[in-house]
């Protein structure tokens, strides 16, 4: 004989109460970006956010001396994926103040200056390296919608205690959902491999499988089908970037002057680069009296 339960169920006006009261305190859903405020936008994770840039802090391409090769590459495969045709993520690599997140920023706005309303606007979002955690969840903002993105990561790096790569590991290739087909990453990094050089000696010292101990790191940077190396520039090279700021800003000094200068300036900062070219002209302006533009590179490079 079996005993009748007591229990009885809510009723349904008390279910539908529940309802209502866990559906005021959930958060509710991130709303739709409006791409047409702006060509780039930053992302913030809190709050799912991505702020408009009205203006671009950037330079234009002809001012970027010395990296021609990987300017061309850079360039056709970003035009490529602006096409919807197949491209490659990139990773640009290598010596500090040579005009890495430069470029990327030169080649969105040159590429949709070449193309125009033919193949529809190309948008940049830059990525914080500490916000690298919610690409997944940036993806999912940028998946299906009608634009094209280039979501851009400055200063790329992971140490060892660090686990944030294997969200951009995940975006790259091996989640599930993978990358979406209208975003493709473009990553800047001093680090060939992403990770500091003597952190992969120690652990291939100390692990018992050395292969294995650093392989998942090691293969993150392999993902990024487009590898472009930065080195650092000739003498020649940097004389080349310091005349070619002082044409585009139309400042008057004699050439065997700017010479002796630039040179000395180098010098004194112990590296010739993109960015000490660039800090020299600031400083040969500001005693000159001569304004400079705005069309100037940032001072990461």
């Amino acid at each position: 004989m079996h005993q009748q339960s007591n229990t009885s169920l809510p009723a349904p006006d008390v279910l539908e109460r529940i309802a209502a009261a866990l559906e005021r305190i959930a958060p509710p859903a991130p709303a739709a970006p409006d791409f047409s405020l702006a060509d780039a936008f930053i992302w913030h994770p809190e709050g799912h956010r991505l702020a408009p840039v009205p203006k671009v802090n950037r330079v234009d391409m002809s001012l970027l001396c010395g990296i021609d090769a990987v300017r061309d590459l850079l360039l056709a495969n970003t035009e490529r994926f602006a096409r919807g045709l197949p491209a490659n993520n990139a990773l640009l690599w290598g010596a500090r103040g040579m005009g890495k997140s430069s470029l990327v920023k030169a080649v969105h706005a040159g590429v949709n200056a070449r193309l125009g309303d033919k193949a529809g606007t190309l948008k940049l979002i830059e990525i914080h390296r500490e916000d690298i955690e919610s690409l997944p969840e940036l993806m999912g903002l940028l998946r299906g919608t009608s634009c094209r993105f280039v979501v851009f990561c400055d200063d790329l790096s992971f140490d060892a205690a660090d686990t944030s790569y294997k969200s951009l590991k995940a975006v790259l290739e091996g989640g599930i959902e993978g990358r979406p087909e209208n975003v493709i990453l473009y990553a800047t990094s001093n680090r060939r491999h992403l990770l500091p050089r003597d952190m992969m000696e120690n652990e291939r010292s100390t692990a018992i499988n050395p292969g294995e101990a650093i392989e998942e790191k090691v293969s993150l940077s392999d993902r990024f089908g487009l590898w472009l190396g930065f080195h650092r520039c000739s003498q020649d090279e940097y004389l080349s970037m310091v005349q070619g700021y002082v044409d585009h800003h139309g400042i008057p000094v004699a050439a065997d002057v700017l010479r002796r200068e630039a040179l000395e300036w180098a010098t004194t900062r112990g590296s010739r680069s993109g960015r000490v070219a660039w800090q020299f002209i600031q400083d040969l302006a500001g005693r000159m009296g001569v304004m400079l533009d705005e069309s100037k590179p940032e001072t990461a490079g």
